[in-house]
Formats: structure tokens, C-alpha cells, sequence
């Protein structure tokens, strides 16, 4: 039988590492890709092809593809993982980081898709997976330009789960809750250095620490089960088009679900600990 050949973006650290190592385990040759190589050592040392790959630079995507595809011959699973979340008051977040911020969380993500599908299509089968977040269904202060990409990279998923089905290709959605990361403790970093002085101070001191509660990160899940999810999913012979996993998940999505918009703004102005006039 054919090996198949998985890509990971974003493999350096957390999902993206878990992930590279799930898959490899599972049988596929794997390609660990992010901008630093270095960081990539471990997961070479595992047997883990280390590519170099910066997913704003169209010709760095070029060009790791093209090197997938001469090494072997085929590409059957793309995990868009690669994403930052940059948060501060959309006041006082510069616009070309708002820019960037979609660049990577999102325009990244589809350009890899774009190139894959020629080789998927050829082979009439292949999983694109891509990892949005519970902030692509749901949204909290401070995180706009972030909930922004979340939400388009839901959008553009759906819009291309149609477009490739009759070609044999899945599209697959995994919306991480609360997960064992340094993301949370950037992102607490990034707020309070962007919002933490002027007017949004109160709200960028309450959303750090939420951010960086030691109780929110002792009950967030390990990146093990979103690897998991993912092996599933692009094992599965008909894939479920969401998987929803990780520490907060399914109960805040549900409740976006069921509260009006004034009831969701009021529970997640509790939960946060945002000042309230």
C-alpha cells in the first residue's frame, strides 16, 4: 500500500507538534512545518520531516509543497494549524497587525488549500483539516481581529467542504476550547502591551488575567486531545464536518446557541471579570 503524506503547519510547539506525532504514529509520513527549523529538532528526531515554511510568504508555501510533492508524490491530509491570536481593543490595535493577524490566521490557511487541491483532486480523495477555535463560534472582549479570523476561517471551511466533495476530498473543522498552550500567556502579554494603558486599561488587566489564570490553565486539556481528534478524523471514512473538543468547547458553543446576544454578552462579561458601568 501507498504511504500517505500528511502536512502540519504551525509544528514547533503544542497542536501542531501533538499532531505531527499522532499522524506519524497513525502511518503517514509526516511534514512538520514552521518558520524556525530549529524548533523543529525534536520531532526530526522522531522521524518527522522537518520543512521550513512561513505561511505569509507565498513563495516559502510554493515552494514547501513542491518539495512534498518531489519527495512523495502526493499529499493526502493538510492541517492548517499555523495561527497567533494578537488581542487589544480594536481601537487600539494597529491595522497592518489586523492585516497580519489574517494573513496567517486565515490567508495562510486557504493558499496551502489551493495548492494541495490539484494534487487531491488527482488522486480523488484527501482531508484538508482546519483548526478555527470555540472563538470561531464565539466571541469575548479584546479578541476581535482574532474572533475575525476564527469566524472567516469557519466561512471559507464550509464554503470549500462543498466545493471539493464531489472530487472525494473532506474538509474538516476542529474547534479547540481551552487548551494546555503558551498561547494563553502571549496573548495576556500582547493585550496588556497593546490595550493596557488609556481608556481599555481596566479591561486589558481583567482579560490577562483571565488569560493567565493558574485555574482556567490547571483544567485546560492537553494538545493530546485535539491529535486525537484529528487522527480520527482523517481516518475516518466519512469524517464529521465539526469536531469540537478541548476544555470549554461544546458547553460555550452551546450556550451561543441557546442565550440572545445580550444574555451571551452578560455571561461572558461575568466570566471574564470585565468592569461593568
Amino acid at each position: 500500500m501507498t504511504t500517505k503524506t500528511a502536512l502540519v503547519t504551525g509544528a514547533s510547539s503544542g497542536i501542531g507538534e501533538a499532531t505531527a506525532r499522532k499522524l506519524q504514529n497513525l502511518g503517514f509520513t509526516v511534514y512538520g512545518a514552521a518558520r524556525r527549523t530549529d524548533r523543529l529538532e525534536g520531532l526530526a528526531a522522531d522521524g518527522v520531516r522537518p520543512l521550513a515554511m512561513d505561511v505569509t510568504d507565498d513563495a516559502s508555501i510554493q515552494a514547501g509543497i513542491d518539495h512534498i510533492i518531489t519527495e512523495t508524490g502526493r499529499v493526502d491530509v493538510l492541517v492548517n494549524n499555523a495561527g497567533y491570536g494578537s488581542y487589544g481593543a480594536l481601537e487600539d490595535v494597529d491595522i497592518d497587525e489586523g492585516r497580519r493577524q489574517f494573513e496567517v490566521n486565515v490567508f495562510g490557511a486557504m493558499r496551502l488549500a489551493q495548492l494541495v487541491l490539484p494534487h487531491m483532486r488527482s488522486q480523488r480523495s484527501g482531508t484538508i483539516v482546519n483548526i478555527t477555535s470555540m472563538g470561531g463560534k464565539i466571541y469575548t472582549p479584546l479578541g476581535g481581529w482574532y474572533h475575525g479570523t476564527k469566524f472567516a476561517l469557519e466561512a471559507l471551511s464550509d464554503c470549500l467542504r462543498l466545493e471539493v466533495k464531489p472530487f472525494g476530498i473532506d474538509v474538516v473543522i476542529v474547534e479547540p476550547g481551552g487548551i494546555a498552550t503558551e498561547w494563553g500567556a502571549i496573548a495576556a502579554d500582547n493585550v496588556e502591551a497593546t490595550s493596557g494603558n488609556g481608556p481599555y486599561a481596566p479591561h486589558a488587566q481583567a482579560v490577562a488575567k483571565s488569560l493567565r489564570s493558574e485555574t482556567n490553565g490547571n483544567r485546560n486539556s492537553p494538545p493530546s486531545v485535539i491529535a486525537d481528534a484529528i487522527g480520527k478524523a482523517v481516518t475516518a471514512s466519512t469524517p464529521k464536518t465539526r469536531y469540537a473538543v478541548g476544555y470549554g468547547a461544546k458547553p460555550l458553543i452551546t450556550a451561543r446557541g441557546l442565550l440572545s446576544d445580550r444574555q451571551f454578552d452578560a455571561l461572558i462579561t461575568r466570566a471574564v471579570g470585565l468592569p461593568r458601568t
